[in-house]
């Protein structure tokens, strides 16, 4: 079987290429030529029947993925259900099953067949977890038991993995010698990956047979995302050597990899000021070849805990601006507990925001659908309005909850309303020049 990227270089228009062309009203020879080039991914494992299908990368719209999962302390799979149902009703791209406690088997089968969006996962969680179960010491994980867990994994039926490739001894000895960090490692990941290397004295298992991963990737056209396991988690860390020693050698192991046949995309951040997002995607677009840029929030502050799915939209906002091509979501929750439903769809709401506002300003040629809405508020025609929102619903509720006298108008301003005042001063302009308006 080939992958989609092989099958495009051979000029092949897949029916999954098809499918992203229609999503995203572009051609399916664009798709076609940019998945060639590695540019665009189509997470999309055969072995998994009736999922959604969607195309990460150049030219597209900038995807949402929601992570949910199990820890250590909560761990019910009734819960973590209710959250991919509920990530995907609120319109998540893709979906994370992150789960670190309980039967990790029956929980990633059980999301598996629960969601319809491509569902990722991070396969060193399940392989440090049951190499402590077993052996009360993540030092003895098995490296061949670690590759056989992930064919395991993509067999199940996951569309793309995040596995951390680009952490090795160099990027260990960066951190040694910066004096470590002031926010610490975040990743869990890569932590535990980390401290395995330290104990072992040994290379990183995946670095070092990064041919083999490409290999397994490739049997299930699974997306390879190459895992950001050194990346800050503060601010003041941003931009560090040791994130960039990873960045560099992830930008690299795509390079590889797509030569190699297989999809990937490259793991970004973390925790970066505002300032910085801009010089971040460059980074990653000039040195990867432009393969497309999966980033965490980012957040640009430290001191938003309880709100923080606010401060990751405005992150989100600008690297959406600036060419990332896949956002993680941030629930309220982070940095403080795990999340809950609501928390889930707090999380992709705020995110799904995000990454409009950023591809508005990327594709100034796309915003048909904002002039519309526009419009209709200006003629407060209220229920063409909400054909434009993201959150119709939520719109809809707030305006029942508190709902004006004259129903043209709303309780903000009640009869003080502009939209009312300025349609009855220039109404004879607007009817000559506009096409669109109607009659309110």
């Amino acid at each position: 079987m080939k992958t989609q990227l092989e099958q495009a270089k051979d000029g092949i228009i897949t029916q999954e290429m098809k499918m992203v062309a229609l999503n995203e009203g572009l051609s399916p020879q664009f798709i076609r030529e940019h998945t060639a080039k590695g540019q665009i991914v189509i997470p999309c494992n055969p072995k998994r029947k009736n999922q959604k299908v969607i195309g990460i990368g150049k030219g597209l719209r900038t995807k949402v993925n929601a992570s949910i999962g199990t820890s250590s302390d909560i761990c019910q799979l009734d819960f973590e259900v209710g959250k991919a149902k509920a990530a995907e009703e609120e319109g998540a791209d893709t979906l994370m099953e992150l789960s670190a406690g309980g039967d990790l088997n029956k929980i990633r089968r059980t999301i598996l067949s629960a969601s319809g969006l491509p569902v990722g996962n991070v396969p060193l969680y399940q392989a440090f977890q049951e190499t402590i179960d077993k052996y009360k010491n993540p030092a003895k994980l098995d490296p061949e038991y670690l590759f056989d867990l992930i064919e395991q994994q993509l067999d199940d039926g996951l569309s793309f993995m995040a596995i951390h490739c680009g952490i090795n001894l160099y990027t260990i000895d960066r951190l040694r010698k910066q004096g470590f960090r002031y926010g610490g490692l975040a990743s869990k990941g890569g932590t535990f990956m980390v401290a395995w290397m330290d104990a072992n004295k040994k290379e990183n298992p995946l670095y070092e047979q990064f041919d083999r991963v490409c290999k397994l990737m490739k049997k299930y056209d699974a997306v390879l995302s190459l895992g950001n396991g050194i990346r800050a988690g503060a601010i003041h860390d941003s931009h560090d050597r040791a994130q960039m020693a990873e960045m560099i050698i992830n930008c690299e192991l795509a390079e590889i990899g797509r030569e190699t046949g297989c999809q990937t995309m490259v793991e970004g951040p973390g925790h970066v000021p505002l300032d910085e997002i801009e010089g971040n995607i460059m980074l990653e677009k000039r040195m990867s070849g432009n393969a497309p840029y999966y980033v965490l929030g980012p957040i640009p502050c430290d001191t938003g805990a309880g709100y923080d799915h606010i401060s990751a939209a405005i992150g989100a906002a600008s690297s959406a601006r600036y060419g990332a091509d896949l956002v993680c979501y941030i629930t309220p929750a982070e940095h403080l507990a795990l999340p809950d439903i609501q928390d889930v769809r707090e999380g992709v709401r705020a995110t799904r925001l995000a990454v409009r506002i950023g591809d508005i300003s990327k594709y100034p040629d796309r915003r048909e659908n904002e002039r519309q809405a526009a419009m209709a508020r200006r003629d407060m025609r209220w229920e063409d309005l909400e054909k434009h929102l993201l959150f119709p619903d939520i719109a809809r509720k707030i305006r029942e909850d508190r709902a004006p006298q004259n129903q043209k108008t709303c309780t903000m301003c009640g009869d003080f309303c502009a939209m009312k005042k300025g349609m009855e001063v220039f109404e004879n302009d607007i009817k000559e020049k506009d096409k669109d308006y109607v009659t309110a």
